[in-house]
């Protein structure tokens, strides 16, 4: 391991602690999905994308889309750390007339590039994004991250076969692949594997990592195909990072309690 990815790896677990303070202030949220995808975000906001937190609409920044929106306390998380708004209104979460909703609103928030929440649409929105950056000539990336369950969505596929006609090769897609949705193993639910042959069927440079790997999501997020999409299938653990929430579709969509929330800040220093 090196500096960088040492550094990340401590990014990722001061993200962690920030989903877990915000959803047990709110007693709200989920926090299941928004731990898998730590890692990831943290490779994306502290060294991968390119933006100006001073200025959030910047033409020439890389966009970033949270297909799966419920996890948005990951991406508010980042772009706190990042300096978009102080950090102190992460106790805001989910409170009445707060900024930082459920779902992510790219009307209230500087840093948010698309309003998700409908699972399925915002792949659709990233494609758009993309299509239209490489038709104004603009080296601007797009970066989509989706949840294995929210790749159920016919829409999710609608989608993907657009970014390969048009060959997006300035579009990533990224599915969290932790197996668990809200009722339970994806597998059980409605079975979307192979998910990596899915996307290479559909015309996409695919690899598949360890998404708790820091070398390995680096790598792949660095990939730049020559004239196509890149799909990016990470394979994660639900609520990673807090030994009772790991692998545990209760916490899904629920708040840790007094004593859960003690225990997973400890585990988490």
């Amino acid at each position: 391991m090196n500096a960088k990815t040492e550094r990340l790896e401590r990014v990722a677990k001061e993200l962690r602690r920030d989903v877990i303070e915000m959803i047990y202030a709110a007693n709200s949220g989920h926090p299941g999905g928004s731990l898998s995808a730590a890692d990831i975000v943290a490779a994306l906001f502290f060294d991968v994308m390119k933006y100006d937190a001073e200025n959030p609409h910047l033409p020439e920044r890389d966009r970033f889309v949270l297909s799966k929106g419920h996890a948005a306390p990951i991406l508010y998380a980042a772009l706190a750390r990042r300096g978009y708004f102080d950090r102190k209104l992460l106790n805001r979460l989910r409170r009445f007339g707060s900024p930082l909703q459920g779902h992510p609103d790219s009307r209230k928030l500087a840093g948010v590039d698309a309003s998700t929440g409908s699972l399925g649409h915002g792949i659709g929105n990233a494609v758009g994004m993309a299509l239209s950056l490489m038709l104004d000539g603009s080296r601007a990336r797009v970066f989509c991250l989706l949840g294995d369950g929210e790749i159920q969505e016919g829409s999710v596929w609608e989608s993907m076969m657009a970014a390969s006609h048009f060959r997006l090769d300035n579009l990533v897609i990224i599915i969290d692949n932790n197996d668990l949705q809200i009722d339970g193993p994806v597998r059980e639910v409605m079975n979307v594997h192979p998910i990596a042959a899915k996307l290479k069927s559909f015309g996409l440079e695919t690899v598949s990592i360890d998404g708790h790997n820091l070398d390995q999501i680096l790598d792949a997020l660095n990939t730049y195909p020559c004239d196509k999409p890149l799909g990016i299938v990470a394979h994660t653990v639900k609520g990673k990072g807090v030994s009772f929430m790991e692998n545990n579709v209760g916490f899904h969509g629920k708040a840790p309690n007094d004593a859960e929330y003690k225990q997973a800040m400890k585990e988490l220093l």
